[in-house]
């Protein structure tokens, strides 16, 4: 079925562009950022450096001040946990990390409500996740096509973190957009054999062979595999297209995606 066609790059791009499997990643595979000073120190002593520590990076502080004002129990939940770790551990963490795990978070306990949101901050997680897959491009076209696939690494995280404003306005247009879903909860269909079709020929008017759309809709890399700059080329041409897409195909390819990303 057409459908199960895209359901492999879905689930592997959007979900790394995304704040998925990239910032995930930072999330499942934390490096202690230092050791704590002193013998020991207590839960809430460890909360306030943490929360100083996000206060200080401005970049992610907006992210996590919008986290507080819309979602304040998930807020609590995390910046508890992220205390307790510390105070048990006596590792500090990145604040990349305490972003990632912020996002991941937030992802896995209400991100389906990011289908149900209004157009325009669905397409505004997109827009944002295209700019850092381009920022990506610029920095490495193996780790773009790494990337696309959802293989992100040390290298992933040193670029995240030398990025935070593009990150973070991406971490953030993924909240709003879950924000908009609680708010408005819009039932939409699933997106049809025949939208799909409509992504292809897109794809293939502007200038992808075959060759490329099949690895692009099936997400498995062809034997051999292409070259890394015209790989990366071509998944930004994908998220390019994406975004021009006819409604209402586009919002349900998106609302597809975001669902997605909320169960990987």
């Amino acid at each position: 079925m057409y459908l199960e066609k895209i359901l492999a790059l879905s689930a592997a791009a959007l979900v790394a562009v995304g704040a998925g499997v990239g910032l995930t990643w930072m999330a499942l595979h934390p490096a202690p950022h230092m050791a704590s000073a002193g013998a020991s120190i207590d839960k809430g002593s460890a909360r306030q450096q943490i929360e100083t520590l996000i206060a200080s990076t401005p970049d992610y502080a907006r992210y996590f001040a919008r986290l507080r004002e819309t979602f304040t129990a998930d807020y609590e939940a995390a910046i508890n946990d992220f205390a307790a770790r510390l105070a048990k551990t006596k590792e500090e963490q990145s604040v990349d990390y305490y972003l990632s795990e912020a996002v991941r978070r937030i992802r896995t306990s209400h991100g389906a409500l990011a289908a149900k949101a209004e157009p325009e901050p669905i397409a505004r997680v997109f827009e944002k996740q295209l700019e850092v897959l381009q920022a990506v491009a610029r920095e490495d076209k193996r780790m773009c096509v790494a990337f696309l696939y959802g293989a992100t690494n040390l290298d992933f995280q040193r670029f995240a973190a030398s990025r935070r404003q593009i990150v973070s306005d991406m971490a953030l247009a993924g909240l709003e957009a879950i924000v908009s879903g609680q708010a408005k909860h819009i039932e939409r269909a699933a997106p049809t054999e025949a939208d799909f079709r409509v992504l292809e020929n897109a794809l293939t008017a502007r200038g992808l062979g075959k060759v490329e759309i099949d690895a692009l809709l099936d997400g498995k890399m062809p034997d051999p595999p292409l070259e890394d700059a015209r790989m990366c080329g071509a998944g930004q041409t994908y998220f390019e297209v994406l975004k021009t897409l006819p409604e209402p195909a586009r919002t349900k390819v998106y609302g597809l995606a975001l669902e997605l990303m909320a169960r990987s």
